[in-house]
């Protein structure tokens, strides 16, 4: 009887051992439910390293835009018109779709090397037309018949002459080789002032980018850290783990060894 009863025992204490030893497996760390919860544990864990990683990309992206040559833009405002002479019956700005066409074929010939090379003849510029037409720009202003001019330079002066150079050059060659054919006539409305800010480099702005960036980037890295690190750092992480209570912990301590004098 007595060893019958002792058998049972056993027996429940291995099927309780096995259980544990299931529970204890448990789920793997893999498949489990990664939640906001586990994530702001993370993030405060290994806030250092999100930190560190903030820090260095912002100093970065600020300290290359403090690097870098601010470069300013200048612009001027050209209309462009079909004035109606004697004997003119046709009229190209009468209809949306002449008039689009209209702007348009101006706006390709303000962007021509022949207004380049006048520009810099009259500038006395020490560059190419390929490298003037390169920093500007010639866009519709919506849908009306006005048409803006727009150049970058490192200096403010140069961008305003030459931007305002070109507008005049324009309006000139346009007027002058259009009077035998459709009357068109483009007209410098509002010259281009000197800028006083730059467009580029913006550090306030690339600090903000690259902060969204290196915390991105911060997170990341600690999750990776996280996921790469397999101990148990608390009795509460290993229930979350294991599936079963923890009993008991043991502390660490460490021996103090004395020197035995002779």
């Amino acid at each position: 009887m007595y060893e019958s009863s002792q058998n049972g025992s056993k027996s429940a204490t291995a099927t309780n051992g096995n259980q544990a030893s299931a529970a204890f497996r448990g789920v793997p760390e893999d498949e489990r439910a990664f939640t906001l919860s586990d994530l702001a544990q993370v993030a405060l864990k290994r806030l250092w390293v999100i930190l560190l990683v903030l820090s260095v990309v912002v100093g970065v992206a600020v300290g290359a835009s403090l690097w870098q040559t601010p470069t300013y833009e200048a612009s001027a405002k050209v209309i462009v018109g079909q004035e109606q002479g004697a004997g003119q019956d046709t009229n190209l700005a009468g209809s949306v779709e002449g008039l689009q066409a209209l702007t348009q074929t101006m706006i390709i010939a303000i962007n021509t090397r022949p207004v380049a090379e006048e520009a810099i003849r009259r500038l006395e510029l020490e560059t190419s037309p390929d490298e003037l037409l390169d920093n500007l720009t010639v866009e519709q202003i919506e849908t009306s018949q006005f048409i803006q001019l727009s150049y970058t330079d490192t200096d403010p002066e140069r961008a305003t002459q030459i931007v305002n150079t070109v507008g005049q050059v324009s309006s000139e060659r346009i007027s002058a080789t259009s009077v035998a054919a459709s009357n068109i006539q483009a007209t410098v409305i509002e010259r281009a002032i000197t800028p006083v800010t730059p467009v580029s480099p913006d550090p306030l702005r690339n600090g903000v980018l690259a902060a969204v960036l290196g915390l991105m980037l911060g997170i990341g890295l600690a999750l990776l850290m996280e996921h790469l690190d397999h101990s148990w750092r608390s009795p509460e992480e290993v229930e979350q783990i294991s599936g079963v209570p923890t009993f008991a912990t043991i502390p660490e301590f460490s021996l103090a060894t004395r020197k035995k004098g002779r």
